[in-house]
C-alpha cells in the first residue's frame, strides 16, 4: 500500500469512528511520518472576511482569508490569493476549512497545480464533482481529493494537520466545517477560521479542554470578523469578534493551555471591512496579545 492509499485507508477508518477522537491509523501516519524540525513558517496571503476582497474606501487592501505553511502548504485559497505566491509555485497540498466561496475555489486549485487537497468528510462526494466540472472545462488534471473526518490527522511535508471542528454554517446543513491544528514538533498552532468561538470538541482535540488537559498549543491564528465593540452582530453567531478571542486567550494562558514564547502575539485574521478600521488603527488599538495580521505578513512560530 503506497502513501497516498494508506491515507485514503485511514479516512475510511475516521468515517467509521466518527467523533470520537483520533483515528488509529492516522496516528500511525502522525509517528511515521512528523519528522520536520525547526520553527513553522506561516505567511498571510489574506486576510478578509467575504465582504473585503480587494481595496476598500480607506485606501486598505486585504484578500480572502488563507495562509501558507513553510512554503509548500496551504489552508484555503481563492484567486484572490494568486498573485501572492510565486511565479511558478505548486503546492504539495492544500487544505479546505469549508465550501464556502471566499476560502474553496476548484479552478484556483487546480491552476496551482495542487496535487492533492484535503477536506470534510461532509461534503467530500459534493467536492468531487465540482473538481470534475471544472477539470472538463479547463482541461486539467483533477488533483487527489481526500476526505477528513473530525480528528483525523495527516502529514504532509513533515507536518501534522489535525481536523478540528469549527462552530460554521454552509448553505449545506449536513457540512462540518473545520479549523485545523497544525504540528511541528513542538510548535502546537491552532488555526481557526471560520468558527464562532472554539467548540468543546475541537478544545478537547487540540489539548486545551477546560475539563481535561493535555498538551498545551503554542500559537493561535484566529479569526475575527468582528472588532471591538461588535459583539452584538448577527454574525456572532457563526463567527467570532475581537473581544471572543480575547477572553479566549485569556482564558487559555490563565489555565496554561496556552504557552506561547515571550511576546508573540495572537493573530487575528478573516476581519470584516464593515467591523474593522485600517491596520494602522488595529495595531494602536487592539488590546495586547492580539495583533491583526495583514496580507503578507510572515510569522514564525517557535
Amino acid at each position: 500500500m503506497n502513501r497516498r492509499e494508506f491515507l485514503h485507508a485511514g479516512a475510511g477508518a475516521a468515517l467509521a469512528t466518527g467523533l470520537g477522537g483520533i483515528p488509529a491509523a492516522a496516528r500511525q501516519i502522525q509517528q511515521a511520518e512528523n519528522t520536520a524540525s525547526g520553527p513553522l513558517l506561516v505567511r498571510f496571503l489574506g486576510t478578509g472576511a467575504a465582504d473585503w476582497h480587494g481595496r476598500d474606501e480607506r485606501g486598505e487592501m486585504r484578500r480572502l482569508s488563507s495562509i501558507l505553511i513553510d512554503s509548500k502548504i496551504l489552508i484555503d485559497f481563492t484567486p484572490t490569493d494568486a498573485d501572492m505566491v510565486p511565479e511558478g509555485f505548486r503546492p504539495d497540498a492544500i487544505f479546505y476549512t469549508h465550501s464556502h466561496g471566499d476560502h474553496y475555489n476548484p479552478e484556483a486549485a487546480m491552476k496551482l497545480g495542487a496535487p492533492v487537497v484535503y477536506l470534510g468528510a461532509t461534503w467530500y462526494p459534493r467536492a468531487v464533482r465540482d473538481f470534475a466540472k471544472v477539470s472538463q472545462r479547463l482541461k486539467l488534471p483533477i488533483p487527489e481529493i481526500v476526505p477528513l473526518a473530525v480528528g483525523e490527522s495527516v502529514v504532509v511535508s513533515g507536518i501534522t494537520l489535525t481536523a478540528l471542528p469549527a462552530n460554521h454554517a454552509t448553505q449545506d446543513a449536513a457540512e462540518q466545517t473545520l479549523m485545523y491544528l497544525i504540528e511541528k514538533q513542538k510548535v502546537r498552532v491552532v488555526y481557526a477560521t471560520d468558527t464562532g468561538g472554539i467548540p468543546a470538541a475541537a478544545a478537547r482535540l487540540a489539548g486545551i479542554d477546560s475539563h481535561r488537559k493535555g498538551t498545551p498549543i503554542t500559537g493561535l491564528i484566529m479569526e475575527a470578523t468582528m472588532g471591538m465593540g461588535h459583539d452584538e452582530d448577527f454574525r456572532i453567531f457563526t463567527h467570532s469578534s475581537a473581544e471572543t478571542v480575547l477572553r479566549t486567550t485569556h482564558m487559555l494562558l490563565k489555565t496554561g493551555r496556552y504557552l506561547p514564547p515571550e511576546g508573540q502575539p495572537v493573530y487575528l485574521t478573516h476581519m470584516a471591512r464593515t467591523l474593522h478600521g485600517t491596520q494602522a488603527e488595529l495595531d494602536r488599538d487592539l488590546p495586547a496579545p492580539l495583533k491583526a495580521a495583514y496580507d503578507g505578513l510572515e510569522v514564525v512560530f517557535r
